[in-house]
């Protein structure tokens, strides 16, 4: 596999993942959206079909890791070579940013209408801290749209949700579905996985939001802070880091168990 093709087809497969999986939730969450207040299933439901779209996308191209955890678990079990895990984290990185843009122009219209309407702007939290009141709120309105957060903030909770979510993700990956390569996802792999996606995040997405996937957080925070939106408020980067270490643990604990367990 070339390093062309890696950058290809985790830019492009990721892309699409962000594009929608994120579509899902801004579809769900900003007002004149027709699908506005479908809920938690459809969310869930939105993002399992958004890893089977991405993957059937890169499967052939770049072994559809499309999550720098995925990677990360694929190189301690040996699939992947660890010279070609930084050009994986990037692609990934660079198509969740490309992804999240992407949502914004889709919904442009509805982001504005949502975040310009008086009712919204009036709800917006503001940190007790904060004493002048043109002071941005610590997590904006639509920050939810292209990132998660925690339901209870507790460093140590969440971390550890992440982790234990990751862990089942990486292993259902590693212990299935394989491509030729051994370095990704087949079709029935990408079949299995995405149905693995809906029930971690009907089980256990509850605390946080399952962001299981590093860029599918940070690229999408990012771009939440580089957009034009009118009143969107912060990005929450104190929180920033739990989705990115948590499934980065959760990926290396499930690549070692499946060299003592499943190897």
């Amino acid at each position: 596999m070339s390093s062309s093709d890696i950058f290809i087809g985790e830019t492009i497969g990721t892309a699409v993942l962000i594009l929608l999986g994120g579509g899902v939730c801004a579809a769900v969450t900003l007002k004149h959206s027709k699908a506005r207040n479908a809920g938690w299933l459809a969310i869930t439901l939105g993002w399992g079909f958004a890893v089977l779209t991405a993957a059937y996308l890169a499967g052939g191209v770049s072994g559809a890791h499309l999550n720098p955890a995925v990677t990360l678990g694929l190189a301690i079990q040996g699939g992947t070579a660890w010279g070609d895990v930084p050009l994986y984290f990037a692609s990934q990185l660079l198509g969740a940013m490309i992804g999240a843009v992407l949502v914004w122009v889709v919904y442009y219209g509805q982001f504005q209408a949502h975040l310009t309407d008086p009712e919204i702007v009036r709800a917006q939290p503001f940190e007790e801290a904060m004493v002048d009141q043109a002071a941005a709120p610590k997590a904006g309105p639509v920050l939810g749209i292209f990132s998660t957060g925690p339901e209870i903030r507790n460093a140590v909770q969440n971390v550890v949700s992440e982790v234990i979510a990751t862990v089942v993700l990486v292993l259902a990956i590693l212990t299935q579905g394989l491509n030729d390569e051994g370095n990704g996802l087949g079709t029935l792999g990408a079949l299995i996985t995405s149905l693995v996606v809906v029930g971690i995040g009907l089980s256990l997405g509850g605390p946080t939001g399952y962001a299981i996937n590093p860029v599918r957080d940070l690229g999408p925070r990012i771009v939440h802070a580089l957009l034009p939106l009118p009143n969107k408020g912060g990005s929450d980067w104190g929180y920033a880091w739990v989705p990115i270490v948590g499934p980065l643990i959760g990926a290396a604990i499930a690549g070692g168990l499946y060299n003592v367990a499943f190897a």
